[in-house]
């Protein structure tokens, strides 16, 4: 199965997605906030699988830390969430670094399915 990181600052999304990931088989890890996640990819070496985060944190946020993270490894697979429009046009800015975004709120069958595209469209590369 895949190594995961999840960046994602709200409590409740963050552990909803990681055990759903978790009871697929997946390894995750999970951050805060992009400086967070950022960090964990720069000391893992860009050792994932998947990174899937939020857009909206604190500190910096998805768009800025996807960009940071395609710069150094730009072998790694990016998906992105959000709960605002506004933030999926400002995602299609980024397009080249990310493999899509994920609409909150969203359905666990959802997250299964974005996060399998993603993995598998890593696998075709």
């Amino acid at each position: 199965m895949a190594r995961i990181l999840i960046v994602e600052d709200d409590d409740a999304v963050r552990h909803f997605t990681a055990r759903a990931l978790m009871h697929d088989g997946h390894t995750v890890s999970t951050a805060e906030d992009g400086d967070l996640g950022l960090e964990l990819v720069e000391e893992e070496e860009g050792r994932f699988d998947l990174i899937l985060s939020d857009i909206r944190m604190p500190a910096m946020d998805g768009i800025a830390m996807a960009l940071a993270i395609a710069e150094r490894f730009p072998h790694l697979p990016i998906l992105l969430m959000t709960g605002y429009a506004e933030q999926r046009e400002q995602a299609s800015d980024v397009r080249s670094v990310i493999i899509d975004v994920l609409p909150k709120p969203f359905e666990l069958a959802d997250l299964r399915s974005f996060v399998d595209q993603a993995l598998a469209e890593r696998k075709a590369a």
